[in-house]
């Protein structure tokens, strides 16, 4: 019979328990509309459709959800960020750290089957222009956590399921949003996998 480990998760160290709060912006429509917000808002209206023809469809989709001013979480294909080599390679790194941190505990106990919970924390991640123009203008940098339950046989053989999730509150600048022409929102995703 294998045991399953409740002690504190695996892989924990540096990463933050909860997400960080939105930085110090305004209130929303805090400030009086000007009519340089009007024309800022006019362009901004203007960008979504020719980003969308150059194949930039991340980064128009966020500026479209910026706009309508609903302030409504907005979902992202957590898997293609995940794709993404830069985010990819801090990823592959936590879980290589689980792995790891799993065999380590699984050596000093009886070696049956174990499983052990993991949990990275949230952990931030800035996006390349090389690793992405569309993400990299989307989003700029996100925060991500990665949790899941690390098995290890009693031949040491390891297999990882995790969740990534990601997180961010897009803010686009500030100004639209306190003028209350646009709305601030937050950026949500998760993938799932298994290694």
């Amino acid at each position: 019979m294998g045991k399953t480990d409740l002690s504190r998760p695996l892989g924990r160290t540096g990463g933050r328990a909860d997400t960080e709060p939105p930085g110090g912006n305004a209130r929303f429509a805090e400030r009086p509309v000007r009519p340089y917000d009007l024309v800022t808002r006019a362009v901004c209206r203007a960008l979504p459709p020719f980003w969308a023809a150059l194949g930039l469809r991340q980064t128009a989709g966020t500026l479209r959800h910026y706009l309508r001013g609903t302030g409504a979480p907005y979902r992202v294909d957590a898997a293609l960020l995940l794709a993404l080599p830069g985010v990819r390679s801090v990823a592959e790194e936590q879980l290589d750290r689980w792995r790891a941190e799993a065999v380590a505990r699984w050596r000093e106990g009886p070696r049956t089957s174990s499983a052990y919970p993991a949990d990275s924390g949230w952990r931030a991640v800035t996006l390349t222009r090389r690793g992405g123009t569309d993400w990299w203008l989307a989003l700029r940098a996100v925060d991500y956590r990665l949790t899941g339950t690390v098995r290890v046989s009693p031949d040491g053989a390891v297999v990882t399921d995790y969740r990534f999730a990601v997180c961010k509150v897009w803010g686009g600048g500030g100004r639209l949003h306190e003028a209350g022409l646009a709305r601030e929102f937050t950026v949500t995703g998760e993938a799932f996998g298994h290694v």
